[in-house]
């Protein structure tokens, strides 16, 4: 491993949290700002079919469009710190919302480049965000760490429930112009850039360091970076595929969109619950398997049966849901420090997020091949395994190496 893609880590300088109104308008800030993170990518999913058709893409190359974001994710996430570390974390996350606003807008260019080069964009600005908002949630809320990640979560979950919601709906309002629709997004985005201008009053200083020898060596760390990346996987693999796997039996695309926003709402509610539940125990791995399990049983029910669909979405959405905010919660249990679990979340990310960029455009090429959605998904549940493998150790009552 080379130090450039080591260097993951963003410490911020010891500080004072903030309260009052000062702290209401940090906590909306960062809130608009984690709703910002997964439309532009998520509202792909529903709309995966037109644009398929409309460039002549085949479902290997349409599962670019899912795959270059979360590429990106982790790609990008070696360079946060440093951009932090230069500009201030309140200039990163403005510079990001605005790389975020230019990409977003390139999706208006009808060319297939444009398309993609601003998936890659976007998911640069997105990893960037990733990475640093947690530092300045640590920063300014320290006091309420808990509350505030959880709220964190459950945005970023949110986000994605609202963009899988109303995509359909806003592309029957553009008049069947998927340009639009994607483009649409930007508002949110110009939103959160507004509100969060005060910001820039007050800027953190941050430190990068590389990532330690030991904790690149460390098991644990490496369980977390792979649980992090196969529920990411699943997540987004699922999101991206749901759809043409519900019109391919005949469901229509209103129904496949409503779906996906009710599996999301899921997924939003165990995201804030299942961190709340598992804190209470010094060990974890019941519980994480049991989600687990819930996940897994999702995804057999949506290849073996056509009946009770919507439980087996709901089923499939709780795992990743609950999974990320536990993946969140290991990095702080599993560490001896702050700065530790820095180090583990942009190892976790940029890792974690590399090896889910291969789910979609994964699954996309088994369909190409057999022709058969049902066992693209059967091939999508073995995605499981790695992360129960990785669960053994993530979960349990041990900390990593200083």
């Amino acid at each position: 491993m080379t130090r450039d893609t080591a260097d993951v880590t963003v410490r911020t300088d010891a500080g004072s949290p903030i309260h009052g109104v000062a702290a209401v308008v940090a906590a909306v800030g960062i809130m608009l700002v984690a709703a910002n993170l997964r439309p532009p990518v998520v509202a792909v999913g529903p709309l995966i079919d037109v644009i398929s058709a409309d460039l002549g893409f085949s479902s290997g190359t349409a599962g670019l469009l899912t795959t270059i974001p979360v590429l990106f994710f982790g790609l990008s996430a070696p360079f946060a710190a440093r951009l932090a570390a230069r500009f201030g974390i309140e200039r990163t996350i403005l510079g990001a919302l605005l790389v975020l606003i230019g990409a977003i807008l390139l999706r208006l260019i009808v060319a297939p480049w444009a398309l993609l080069l601003g998936s890659a964009l976007l998911g640069m600005a997105i990893g960037v965000c990733n990475v640093v908002l947690p530092s300045l949630i640590k920063r300014d809320f320290a006091h309420r760490s808990g509350l505030m990640t959880g709220l964190y979560s459950m945005t970023l979950s949110g986000g994605a429930a609202v963009a899988s919601g109303l995509t359909i709906p806003i592309y029957e309002a553009a008049g069947g112009n998927w340009h639009i629709t994607l483009a649409s997004w930007v508002l949110l985005t110009v939103v959160a850039v507004l509100v969060w201008l005060p910001q820039l009053r007050r800027t953190h200083t941050v430190h990068a360091g590389s990532l330690p020898r030991a904790l690149r060596r460390d098991p644990i760390a490496w369980s977390i970076t792979i649980y992090m990346g196969s529920q990411s996987l699943i997540f987004y693999t699922f999101s991206a595929w749901l759809t043409p796997f519900l019109l391919d039996r005949g469901r229509t695309a209103a129904y496949a969109g409503m779906l996906l926003a009710v599996g999301q709402v899921v997924g939003l509610i165990l995201s804030f619950l299942a961190p709340i539940l598992a804190g209470r125990f010094r060990d974890q791995r019941v519980i994480a398997f049991a989600f687990l399990a819930v996940c897994a049983i999702g995804l057999v029910g949506m290849v073996t049966t056509d009946q009770w669909t919507p439980l087996w979405v709901c089923a499939v959405f709780a795992g990743p849901g609950a999974s990320v905010s536990m993946a969140l919660l290991f990095m702080v249990l599993r560490s001896n420090s702050a700065a530790q679990t820095g180090q583990v979340s942009g190892m976790a990310q940029s890792f974690g997020y590399v090896l889910a960029a291969v789910g979609p455009i994964l699954i996309g090429s088994v369909h190409d091949v057999v022709g058969s959605w049902r066992i693209a998904m059967a091939v999508l549940a073995l995605a499981v395994i790695p992360q129960g493998l990785a669960t053994m150790r993530a979960a349990k009552d041990v900390t990593m190496q200083r």
